[in-house]
């Protein structure tokens, strides 16, 4: 049996707080074992704009606004509005009436959205948990600390408050690091508005702030398969481990687009398009979220990207193809350029195959 948030008293009216209403449709699902919770599309989308909590019920660390409660079964929430993906031409400058404000200048509300409006608190530890909007909390089992069994994600955008005082996000948006088995399926999550145009004269700026807009399972999970995934305006874009199986990830105006930090088995992605991302793949440096740095064994079969160089903000040029300074990852990837710079600069990346197409 399917639900609906509506059941539960969520609005999707873009101003009721629908925090409570959601959160209950989550917590009845998990004492069924599991189920799947849609969320009907609405304009304006659903606003959760409740205050993160530092412990679950029981006392154990989750720093979120949303929670999968440990021991739950398959949890998979699904948009009704197949999610329709950013693309660079949203967060380039107006110039000279090349792109029209009418169709790049804001944001799509044509998405089934999940936006928070809360100001998380700043967290400058990588190594701490950082505040996310949905997230589990941590566990016991394996190295990946896990507490959920599963978690899907299928047709939803997850939007992050830009502090426009500060210039960048201080949360997080999907934190699945200790869910054992993700699915995440035509997603997004990304800021709630554009952060590269002209619009307030001003540009996204480098963040102290460890946030990520998809961290995926910790250390010794069972698998994690992601289908047509966009990031876009997180310091970290995705972060993944190993036994990822990845099919066209989509990541934009990230200071680390797609980072790695122990891939024992082995992680494959099918095709990346990166765009204005000062690194694009990267391995972590020391702890980062909880998950201890490991050997990296990764296949990416193809990378298009843009190197942002000469558009703003300046933060997210390229500076870094691949950024693996310890040497820890191994494998291959192939990259292109349609235009501009024609080089994937290495740091490092000794173990790496990089080839040009």
């Amino acid at each position: 049996m399917s639900l609906t948030v509506s059941d539960f008293g969520a609005k999707g009216d873009g101003r009721t707080d629908d925090t409570g209403a959601i959160q209950a449709a989550i917590d009845y699902t998990a004492k069924r074992g599991g189920g799947k919770i849609f969320f009907p599309y609405t304009r304006e989308g659903y606003r959760i704009a409740s205050p993160g909590r530092e412990f679950d019920e029981k006392g154990r660390r989750v720093r979120s606004q949303l929670i999968i409660p440990a021991g739950a079964g398959n949890i998979q929430l699904e948009g009704e509005m197949p999610c329709k993906m950013l693309y660079s031409y949203q967060v380039r400058p107006m110039d000279a009436g090349i792109y029209s404000p009418t169709l790049f200048g804001k944001m799509s509300r044509c998405n089934t959205c999940l936006f928070s409006d809360w100001d998380a608190p700043e967290e400058d530890d990588p190594s701490q948990e950082p505040w996310s909007i949905l997230a589990a909390p941590e566990g016991n089992d394996c190295k990946g600390r896990f507490s959920a069994l599963q978690v899907s994600l299928t047709n939803l955008e997850f939007r992050v408050a830009l502090r426009h005082e500060k210039m960048y996000p201080t949360q997080s948006a999907v934190n699945l690091h200790h869910v054992s088995r993700i699915n995440v399926r035509d997603c997004q999550f990304c800021l709630n508005e554009n952060i590269g145009d002209t619009l307030q004269g001003k540009e996204l700026q480098p963040n102290p702030c460890h946030t990520a807009g998809l961290i995926a399972s910790g250390d010794q999970n069972d698998n994690n398969v992601l289908n047509n995934v966009s990031v876009q305006g997180f310091r970290y874009g995705f972060v993944l481990g190993e036994h990822v199986v990845a099919d066209y990830l989509y990541v934009h105006n990230c200071e680390e687009g797609i980072t790695f930090h122990d891939c024992s088995h082995m992680s494959v992605i099918n095709h990346v398009v990166a765009q204005h991302n000062r690194s694009i793949i990267t391995a972590a440096r020391g702890n980062l979220f909880g998950n201890e740095p490991g050997p990296c064994n990764v296949i990416i079969g193809s990378v298009n990207f843009e190197d942002g160089r000469g558009f703003k903000p300046e933060v997210d040029a390229l500076v870094w193809g691949l950024y693996d300074p310890e040497n820890r990852i191994h494998g291959k990837v192939t990259w292109f350029e349609p235009w501009g710079c024609q080089e994937f600069p290495v740091c490092g990346g000794k173990g790496v195959v990089v080839e040009h197409f």
